[in-house]
């Protein structure tokens, strides 16, 4: 299901891909930060170290595994949806080629890791407000729960899963992944309606 080109779609093209862009940055400053990611990156990065592909690759492979999951649920996608397969694991790589391997000092790593969930927090708030299409794994979360699970226990079986199993693969867990858990709705929620683009009628979606 991909946008036409409405009265807005400059606008929301303009603001999606700097959001994806960013969304790929933020997560490589968590990577470096070496203090904790969120649970889907734990999952990408013990699935990268098992695997020898590189972190961003991993995220794309693992975003189209998802998105065939969305055909048995009947999902409908978006240009943003796509999009977001294709740019954040490449930014992710090439942010990881330009990142130093490792920062020694620990104010730096936490510098790294604020300023990465940071990142996120308006980054979700740019791609979420384009209204262009959900990310591959915020679509499964809403497939499932329009199946009649509760949309807080899918999220939650699903980020607890994916949390555990990149633990065990030797993803890094720390504290990190508690800031994460706990700032990034709150972030989401000031920069969203903020960022939101008020969509015409010829935006919508076919």
């Amino acid at each position: 299901m991909l946008p036409l080109p409405g009265l807005r779609f400059g606008r929301r093209i303009g603001q999606l891909l700097p959001g994806l862009a960013l969304f790929g940055f933020g997560i490589a400053l968590m990577v470096r930060a070496e203090l904790g990611l969120s649970p889907w990156q734990v999952f990408h990065e013990g699935l990268a170290l098992r695997t020898g592909f590189a972190m961003g690759t991993i995220v794309i492979l693992t975003g189209i595994i998802v998105l065939l999951l969305w055909i048995p649920l009947r999902e409908r996608f978006g240009l943003g949806t796509l999009l977001n397969v294709a740019i954040i694991g490449n930014v992710l790589n090439w942010s990881l080629q330009l990142l130093p391997e490792t920062i020694t000092s620990l104010p730096l790593r936490w510098g790294a890791l604020i300023a990465g969930v940071i990142l996120i927090g308006i980054a979700s708030g740019l791609y979420i407000g384009a209204g262009m299409g959900p990310g591959p794994r915020d679509g499964l979360m809403t497939g499932l729960a329009r199946r009649g699970w509760h949309i807080g226990v899918v999220r939650a079986g699903l980020e607890a899963g994916v949390l555990v199993i990149g633990w065990l693969l030797g993803g890094t867990v720390g504290i990190g992944t508690v800031a994460f858990a706990a700032l990034i709705g709150p972030l989401v929620a000031f920069f969203l309606p903020r960022l939101t683009v008020a969509l015409e009628p010829a935006d919508v979606a076919i």
